[in-house]
Formats: C-alpha cells, sequence, structure tokens
C-alpha cells in the first residue's frame, strides 16, 4: 500500500505520530507544499500511489488520471473545493474529509486577526519593538455587530464567542440552525442586510461555484465606512483588485485575511497598512492537527478492513 503525504512542513512536526503509524500500514512518502508543487511533478509522483492525504494540494481530473492505482483521497481537513468530487466518483476513488475538527482552531484565529485589526496590534508591536512608542486610536469589538457569513461549525463556534464580546450576531447562508441560533443570539438576514449592517464580516463558508467572489465591488459598496472584514475561509471568496480599491480608498476600514486567491499572494493585497495578513494559518494548532491525524489514520484503517469510512463525501 502506497501512501502519499501532501501536507504543509509544521504540520509534521505538529503530530509526529501521523507518519509512524502510517509506516505501519504501507510505504508513505511525504512531499511538503509550502511553495506549492508543480503539477508536472506531482503527476509522476502519484503513479503508483494508493492513497493520497492531501491538504490544500489541487486533485483534479489529470492528477487521477496520472494515478491509475488511487483508491482513496484523504483531505487533511473540511473544504473539498481542491478535489474534483464528481471525477472521483466516476473512477470509483472514495474521498472523506474532516468537518469540523479544525473549527474551534479557525473561530481562535478569526477573533484573533479581528482584535489584531480593530486595535492595530501588529503595527504597534512592530513599533514598540523598533523603540517607537506613541498612542494611537483603536475600535473595540464589544457590543458591535457580527456578520458571519456560512453557520457551520466554524460558524456556530464564531457565534459563540461573540457572545463574550455582547456583539450582535448576524448570519448569512443556505444552512440554518434555528434552535442553535436562538441560544447564541443570532439573527438569520439575507446577504445585503449583513453587509449593510455589520461592523465586522467574518467569512466561513466553504467555496462553491456560485459563491466565489461573494465579496466584489457590489457588496463592498454596502458596507460602513468604519466596517472591517475577515477572510479565514478561502481567499477564492474575494474580489481581492475590488478589495484592494476599497481598502485604498476608504470604502471600507480594514481587512485582517488568513487566504488569498492566490498562495503566497502576489498583489499588494497583504502589504496595505490597514491590513493584517497571515499565511492561511486559522487551522494550524497542535490540537486540530491531531484531531485530524486521528480520523485520517482511523479511516484508512477502515478502508483495509472493508469498513465504513468517517464522513466520506457523496
Amino acid at each position: 500500500m502506497n501512501i502519499l503525504l501532501m501536507l504543509r512542513e509544521a504540520f509534521y512536526g505538529a503530530d509526529p505520530n501521523l507518519i509512524e503509524e502510517l509506516k505501519k500500514i504501507g510505504n508513505v512518502k511525504v512531499l511538503y507544499t509550502d511553495k506549492g508543487i508543480d503539477k508536472d511533478e506531482l503527476k509522476n509522483e502519484v503513479k503508483d500511489t494508493d492513497i493520497i492525504l492531501v491538504n490544500i494540494v489541487k486533485i483534479d481530473k489529470d492528477i487521477m488520471d496520472a494515478a491509475p492505482h488511487l483508491k482513496y483521497i484523504v483531505k487533511f481537513g473540511a473544504g473539498v473545493d481542491n478535489i474534483d468530487i464528481d471525477y472521483a466518483k466516476q473512477k470509483g476513488i472514495r474521498v472523506t474529509s474532516a468537518p469540523g475538527l479544525n473549527a474551534q482552531a479557525v473561530a481562535d484565529h478569526a477573533f484573533g486577526l479581528m482584535l489584531s485589526a480593530a486595535r492595530d496590534i501588529p503595527k504597534k508591536d512592530k513599533e514598540v519593538k523598533s523603540g517607537y512608542w506613541d498612542t494611537t486610536m483603536g475600535y473595540e469589538i464589544y457590543e458591535k455587530k457580527l456578520g458571519i457569513i456560512g453557520f457551520g461549525a466554524i460558524g456556530k463556534a464564531l457565534a459563540k464567542r461573540a457572545m463574550g464580546f455582547d456583539m450582535q450576531t448576524l448570519a448569512y447562508g443556505n444552512y440554518k440552525d434555528y434552535e442553535l441560533a436562538e441560544k447564541l443570539n443570532v439573527r438569520f438576514v439575507e446577504r445585503d442586510e449583513l453587509f449593510k449592517e455589520a461592523d465586522y464580516i467574518i467569512i466561513a463558508t466553504s467555496l462553491t461555484a456560485k459563491n466565489k467572489h461573494l465579496v466584489n465591488k457590489e457588496t463592498l459598496s454596502l458596507m460602513k465606512p468604519s466596517a472591517f472584514l475577515v477572510n479565514i475561509s478561502r481567499g477564492q471568496l474575494v474580489h481581492e483588485e475590488d478589495l484592494i480599491e476599497a481598502l485604498k480608498s476608504g470604502k471600507i476600514n480594514g481587512a485582517a485575511l488568513d487566504v488569498f486567491e492566490k498562495e503566497p499572494p502576489a498583489n499588494e493585497l497583504p502589504k496595505l497598512e490597514n491590513v493584517v495578513a497571515t499565511p492561511h494559518v486559522g487551522g494550524a494548532t497542535y490540537e486540530a492537527v491531531a484531531r485530524i491525524s486521528d480520523l485520517s489514520i482511523s479511516n484508512i484503517k477502515n478502508l483495509l478492513n472493508g469498513e465504513d469510512l468517517d464522513f466520506e463525501v457523496l
């Protein structure tokens, strides 16, 4: 059994048990994906692979066709937008994901980004370390309106945290859990109302063909000039050129971004003064990686034993 792991290098250090356990199952090959992988190189690497464990590398028709022995794709995370699910089904390749297992980590990071943007914490940290000491004003999140796009596991975790800040929470998306929303003081609204009313907007929804560039010139124009945008989901949900224009012109106050359309980003967006940027690390905690590792190992064992797979993408 040949197993190909394609993860960011830090993930292996976060849970060294992952590789050791997989070595008990089969031959393990590791590819670090921090700087991306050339597609032709990847096609060559997968030719003898039975199982792929992948985080963000795109597994499309070409890659699957280059892997004649491929039986199973394990998504080391929740969203499966980097995997051609329909083509995998056609080829009889099974796919699982790990929904909700990094939700707490991502929600923590989203609040960290929101607070960092509101109080300009990264800039102040750099100034103090350089010997510069000056007082500047920031904004509170206490009792402000939080708009959450998406009310899945991450959206719910965000709403719980918002209660601690006495925030008024609005949510927009296809999935609506009315019972939990009532407990968390969440009000479901339509898209435009959320963009108009929220002081802080956090994108926490999966990427689909329908919601690509959900944040664009039109929706940005609805936001308050004092509002902040936070994205911890997928970079493709934001039209970056439109966001750059809105940030430069003062149409919105600022943005805090963990994800970008191209990673690493090649444009000026992360360099803008009113942007806080992190390198797609929302789910990168020791705890989250351990949970996903345990699930991945368990599912691979289940596959080999002919048992049901947890969180199979049907």
